[in-house]
């Protein structure tokens, strides 16, 4: 199914209202529209003079879109102001401009009607005033409408447009907000005033079962799920509740490790507010899908539990996100040289002897330098803990314990750890969103 045109746009019962004139760009009313979008014009002045032009907007097109405007800004500029600008709209493709006339601007400028011509813009003029918002909403209904119908649902759950929405969320494609917000509400997903969003990201199984579990046991939770091939991507959204106080990570971390399957192994993001715009959307997945990616190529810095679920969160796996922004390999040098820089000798030790150094050292600054938790998690004796640390501070010849350390040692075996567990692992196809 082709998408919606210009002039089908235009053929629509609010916009007809506006009694459209086009002036120019007849040739490229069968372009498709990708959105339909207000555009606030604005200009400066200094005592009367223009000195620059304030075009809000116009240099955040993706193209396809489908402008409105007042028209103000439009007001008072030079003749090679107005030019530049619908050169710069043509340029980033836009699908035209509607320009409404009679109250800000008493007529259209020949210059713009002359630039768009040259250029082959649609340029039109509405004659009559209708608000903008019932232009926009009517034009995006429609173009989302036009956009579902035309795709066959294949994966098993249906609701392909969910599964669409999540991916364009997670891969941060070129969004905007009233676009996720009618394609959220088509899914049926309505986030209260006030909610928290969680993104969650699951490996090992083809069914949204899991998800809809611990939805369930969380109770009062709206979420987006979908599965795909061999992942399933969700965006969980917990109502703000007096009655259930705490740490939403933490519910729903323990949720999940209540419900899935062993053998799974589930990453959830950072809450977000859900009145933050579709960036902190995209925000919270992108960080269940890293964290992910990393749960599953990095071996564990610390011992967890074999009998069930592996759920780990993106705050758990925070250092070792921020090491490697931007893909191991991009940063494989970088932190080759920071584990050489502050482990060397470590290292040199761990070579000709076996040992358990550096992983000792990383759990104990990982708790607090706690010697108590540390040997549990080893699983020795505090005085063979004892006798590893004082190796350790031998051969580095520092103490551990000195504050302006902590970060520097943290880092460095943290990224030992990185790159050592992504060289050994086996490349699995991983691809957490389709």
């Amino acid at each position: 199914m082709p998408a919606l045109t210009l002039r089908e746009v235009l053929a629509l019962d609010p916009v007809r209202a506006a009694e459209p004139e086009l002036l120019a760009g007849g040739g490229a009313l069968d372009r498709p529209v990708r959105w339909v979008l207000p555009l606030l014009l604005g200009f400066a002045r200094s005592g009367g003079t223009p000195v620059s032009e304030v075009y809000e907007g116009a240099n955040f097109l993706d193209g396809g879109e489908l402008l409105l405007t007042n028209g103000f800004g439009l007001v008072g500029a030079d003749e090679e102001t107005r030019r530049r600008y619908v050169r710069e709209l043509a340029a980033r493709g836009a699908a035209g401009l509607a320009v409404e006339i009679g109250r800000s601007l008493p007529g259209m400028p020949p210059e713009v009607s002359d630039e768009a011509t040259r250029l082959g813009l649609p340029l039109l003029a509405l004659r009559r005033a209708v608000p903008f918002v019932r232009i926009t909403e009517a034009a995006n209904r429609a173009i989302v409408a036009r956009g579902l119908s035309g795709r066959s649902v294949v994966r098993p759950w249906g609701d392909d447009h969910t599964a669409a929405l999540l991916a364009d969320l997670a891969d941060r494609h070129a969004l905007n907000q009233p676009e996720v917000e009618a394609r959220a509400a088509l899914a049926g997903f309505h986030p209260a005033p006030g909610a928290r969003l969680i993104g969650v990201s699951v490996h090992g199984t083809r069914e949204s079962g899991p998800v809809d579990r611990a939805v369930r046991l969380l109770g009062g939770a709206g979420f987006l799920r979908a599965a795909f091939p061999g992942d399933v991507l969700a965006l969980l959204a917990l109502p703000a509740s007096p009655v259930r106080p705490g740490d939403p990570v933490r519910a729903v971390q323990d949720a999940f490790r209540a419900t899935a399957e062993p053998g799974l192994t589930v990453a959830v993001g950072h809450p977000v507010a859900a009145g933050g715009g579709w960036l902190r959307w995209s925000d919270t997945l992108r960080a269940a899908r890293t964290t992910l990616e990393l749960a599953l190529t990095v071996p564990a810095a610390e011992p967890g539990a074999t009998d069930g679920p592996l759920v780990t969160s993106s705050r758990a796996l925070a250092l070792e996100r921020e090491l490697t922004r931007g893909g191991v390999d991009a940063n494989r040098e970088r932190l080759a040289g920071l584990v050489q820089h502050a482990l060397g000798p470590l290292l040199a030790w761990e070579a000709a002897h076996p040992s358990d150094l550096v992983r000792t050292l990383e759990i104990h600054l990982r708790n607090g330098c706690s010697p108590t938790r540390t040997a549990a998690l080893l699983h020795i004796g505090r005085q063979s803990l004892y006798q590893r640390l004082e190796r350790i501070e031998s051969l580095l010849g520092l103490e551990i314990d000195d504050p302006d350390l902590l970060g520097e040692l943290l880092a460095a075996a943290c990224a030992h750890r990185v790159v050592r567990g992504t060289a050994a692992a086996v490349p699995a196809g991983l691809r957490t969103v389709a």
